[in-house]
């Protein structure tokens, strides 16, 4: 507790919390399934998304993420799984029996494993994440921190604290997006655009991560 006290500042909480609430392919992933699964599908959905920055915050506590940022063969390899991922999603949504359709064999049905194991690709496909808690963390380490026992225990502090921030609010976003989803799901209309604006949202998170060098 006196280690939690000593590490997780006000302004690390702020800043954390600033990065979580941005768009991402994370936030957009719960926010379909919250829209078209319902409350159980969004909560399934940031658990799973959560659960995907676990290997990049093992890698950057490990020091390996230096390894993606060093090696420019071993970065194209998990970005270019990323994006063809980001763009299968964005194909499945556009098309009009998507695996984000809500008809009897849509997500509403889609197993809990699915729907979570779906969430973990994301984030674990995203090199990013790994370079992004590399740079990240230090920086919120004391200066009188200078033993590397000290310094792993500090960045394993923030890096779970991290993960609670991005659950609690990936899972307000999903029931946010369940709230209106009996209004949304009145119009065939409507769904068909959601739809399609998700699909682009994903394709365009894809162009994004492929035009990305570090």
């Amino acid at each position: 507790m006196t280690l939690v006290l000593e590490t997780v500042t006000f302004e690390y909480l702020l800043t954390a919390l600033i990065v979580v609430l941005v768009l991402g392919t994370g936030v957009i992933y719960t926010l379909s399934y919250g829209l078209f699964s319902g409350a159980r599908g969004g909560l399934l959905a940031a658990f799973g998304c959560t659960l995907g920055i676990v290997p990049h915050l093992l890698a950057s506590v490990l020091a390996l993420a230096a390894i993606l940022h060093a090696s420019a063969m071993a970065f194209q390899v998990v970005k270019i799984a990323g994006v063809v991922y980001l763009l299968y999603l964005a194909w499945g949504l556009w098309r009009s029996a998507s695996d984000l359709d809500v008809g009897a064999t849509g997500a509403a049905h889609r197993s809990s494993a699915a729907i979570v194991l779906r969430g973990f690709l994301i984030n674990i496909l995203n090199p990013k994440l790994s370079i992004f808690f590399l740079a990240f963390l230090p920086q919120f380490i004391g200066p009188g921190t200078s033993d590397t026992s000290d310094s792993l225990g500090h960045m394993t502090v923030l890096g779970l604290t991290f993960m609670v921030l991005t659950f609690v609010v990936f899972v307000g976003y999903g029931l946010a997006a369940s709230i209106v989803r009996d209004r949304v799901l009145a119009s065939r209309r409507a769904r068909d655009w959601f739809q399609r604006l998700f699909a682009l949202a994903f394709a365009g998170f894809a162009s994004r991560l492929a035009l990305t060098d570090r």
